[in-house]
């Protein structure tokens, strides 16, 4: 029996041809699925004969629907709130554990990004019994260390979204450490030794070497909160229960558009939403690049 030969010419687009099948069906047919429900007005449980064409329709009723206002300012606020904090901190960590630790850096380094490959639903259900209002160790506390009475975290409006974004800054900080470690290990240390020659102290060396050596890897990092922020889900939705919490405080607008597809069956303005997010995510993350661009630069 003589084995089926292929052409050289064929060879690498049969190769190639698994992962093609696999992102055409997975990636591009749900993309390019979902901007044509965009336009259209469906409710799943009617059947695909069900479809009718409205247009912007679906568009026009997302940027006059006040929840999905309320639901873009949730997102950026808790984007903001929990991404800014997140280099703050783990830029100087970095370098902390970059100059300080060198047998255990590794062992450090992996206490930091555990959060980060812990399972979402683990830390929501941990933090939710941590923020609890008559038992929780974070009011018990705050209780003992300043008097401050118990605080509705998860009840109150004005408690659900720092709750939020405290727990997100919890779980990615240690993934931006690993990040800026990395781009610390690139930077030459003859720069450090002419800058110690020089009489530069260490501070001077952060902002003038160290900073400015890190701004690629910034600029990344920065890129990627901002991305993650506005597509925030899994924690809000857990720590709420699926409803954004009490006067859809915790909502965010990946909250908001899933409900309005399987709560509501609207699965056209779902799309127009979902659309509309990736524009903001499109337009934030240009304005980022144009931050971060060197000054002259052109484009």
């Amino acid at each position: 029996m003589k084995l089926l030969r292929l052409s050289p010419i064929w060879t690498p687009y049969v190769l190639l041809s698994p992962f093609v099948i696999l992102f055409l069906v997975f990636g591009m047919f749900p993309l390019g699925f979902s901007l044509y429900l965009a336009f259209q007005t469906w409710e799943p449980t009617s059947g695909m004969g069900s479809m009718q064409f409205v247009g912007f329709g679906n568009f026009a009723f997302s940027l006059q629907d006040e929840w999905f206002w309320k639901s873009l300012k949730n997102t950026a606020w808790l984007a903001v709130a929990s991404g800014v904090p997140q280099h703050l901190v783990a830029i100087p960590l970095a370098v902390f554990i970059h100059t300080s630790f060198k047998r255990l850096r590794n062992g450090v380094v992996g206490a930091y990004f555990l959060p980060y490959i812990t399972s979402t639903v683990a830390i929501a259900i941990m933090f939710s019994s941590l923020f609890s209002t008559d038992y929780g160790v974070v009011n018990t506390m705050l209780n003992k260390l300043f008097g401050v009475e118990a605080i509705d975290w998860l009840g109150a409006p004005q408690n659900i979204k720092p709750a939020i974004a405290m727990i997100v800054f919890w779980r990615y900080v240690g993934f931006n450490v690993v990040l800026y470690l990395a781009a610390l290990q690139t930077i030459p240390k003859d720069l450090y030794e002419a800058a110690t020659m020089d009489g530069a102290g260490r501070v001077q060396q952060f902002f003038y070497i160290t900073l400015p050596s890190l701004k690629p890897m910034i600029f990344f990092g920065v890129t990627l909160s901002v991305i993650g922020g506005l597509q925030l889900f899994e924690e809000p939705f857990i720590l709420t229960g699926g409803r954004g919490g009490s006067d859809q405080s915790g909502m965010t607008t990946a909250i908001y558009l899933y409900r309005m597809a399987f709560d509501f069956n609207d699965f056209g303005a779902a799309s127009a939403m979902s659309w509309l997010l990736f524009i903001v995510v499109v337009v934030l993350t240009w304005l980022t690049n144009r931050a971060f661009k060197p000054r002259g630069a052109g484009g």
